[in-house]
């Protein structure tokens, strides 16, 4: 059974991150023999982790890649370059480490875990029945895309991973998503929550041809006018012009929260599923950590509208959890500098001090 808990009960289970654990981690990192704070946003990330994890004495043994892989009706639209089977074939082939995502995660030492949380089609090497809500959306241009049970359950499920990860010893989540049309239901989902017009979030997606953006920015607009999702009410906005993934990932990013695991974005499609979490519950924010910055038109503004900065700018929009994977190993030489490095004490060299 998935764990069922209202967003009040999820609320109440998020405390605010340990000061106590990120003061004695500051004081580490003053007293590390190097340059005070050269390591800039790998020195904030250990210590966000250890008022996460509630010690300044941590690890990131055991790391896990979720991806969320679902189908989106809005596909009959004609607002991608390929066809919905295309989702199913991917998903296999994350089972397999024939995947661009699995490759890199192989060597950022990743584990990768592929859900079918709403793929049209199962996929025996991927399918279970414990996470899969539904066979695909509806198309949002014509009808909503889900009903709000069927997005209450995808946070839900998503929750319930976390949960299990973290039984199962693993330390620091990624996030990753594979779904034909998801770049429509993303930039669908911005555009209420940005308040901005399709054609300032929506781009190209996996290759879209000029004339092939112009379709999905009216699609995408048509849309919203059509449901008039409430900005307020996110459960609204997801089962109006939303999708199974993003849902899903809303509820990666609050079982972070509830169960004290630092989640990082990916991309795009994973940016705005945590913007729903913030807004769902923006004590969840403090759990969330940032990877790259997509490509998408709205990919910086959902991380400025989340006050994240990215470890890496490097064009990337792959998506899967590629960018997640990729920020892994930097988050790990922070953290091994942090433990394993002598102290100005230790080499007998005088400490910096802070220089007004």
């Amino acid at each position: 059974m998935v764990t069922k808990m209202t967003l009040r009960e999820i609320e109440e289970q998020i405390c605010p991150l340990d000061e106590k654990s990120m003061e004695q981690a500051r004081q580490r990192w003053m007293t590390v023999a190097k340059p005070l704070f050269s390591l800039g946003k790998l020195e904030d990330a250990v210590i966000r982790m250890a008022g996460i994890k509630q010690t300044s004495d941590y690890e990131l043994r055991k790391k896990g890649l979720i991806i969320m892989c679902a189908d989106n009706g809005v596909v009959a639209e004609g607002v991608t370059q390929t066809g919905q089977e295309v989702t199913a074939q991917v998903a296999d082939n994350f089972t397999k480490g024939d995947a661009s995502t699995c490759i890199m995660a192989e060597v950022a030492g990743v584990d990768v875990f592929p859900i079918d949380i709403g793929m049209c089609r199962d996929v025996p090497s991927v399918t279970k029945v414990e996470y899969k809500v539904a066979y695909g959306t509806r198309n949002l241009a014509q009808e909503p895309a889900m009903t709000r049970e069927e997005v209450v359950r995808a946070i839900q499920v998503g929750i319930r991973l976390v949960k299990e990860k973290k039984e199962q010893g693993y330390e620091i989540l990624a996030t990753g998503e594979m779904g034909i049309g998801n770049t429509t239901t993303s930039s669908a989902v911005a555009a209420v929550l940005l308040d901005r017009k399709a054609e300032e979030v929506t781009g190209k997606g996996a290759g879209l041809s000029s004339q092939g953006l112009e379709r999905k920015i009216r699609v995408i607009g048509r849309a919203i006018e059509k449901h008039r999702p409430g900005r307020e009410d996110i459960i609204d906005v997801l089962s109006k012009v939303g999708g199974l993934d993003i849902a899903g990932l809303a509820g990666v990013f609050l079982g972070g929260a509830v169960y004290r695991i630092p989640v990082v974005i990916d991309g795009f499609i994973s940016e705005v599923a945590a913007l729903c979490a913030v807004r769902m519950i923006p004590a969840s924010a403090d759990y969330i950590l940032p990877s790259h910055v997509s490509k998408e038109p709205a990919g910086q503004m959902v991380l400025d509208t989340l006050g994240l900065s990215p470890f890496l700018t490097c064009d990337m929009c792959l998506g899967e959890g590629s960018g997640a994977v990729a920020v892994m190993p930097l988050l790990e030489m922070g953290l091994q500098v942090y433990r394993r490095m002598s102290t100005f004490q230790e080499m007998e060299i005088e400490q910096y001090q802070v220089l007004k």
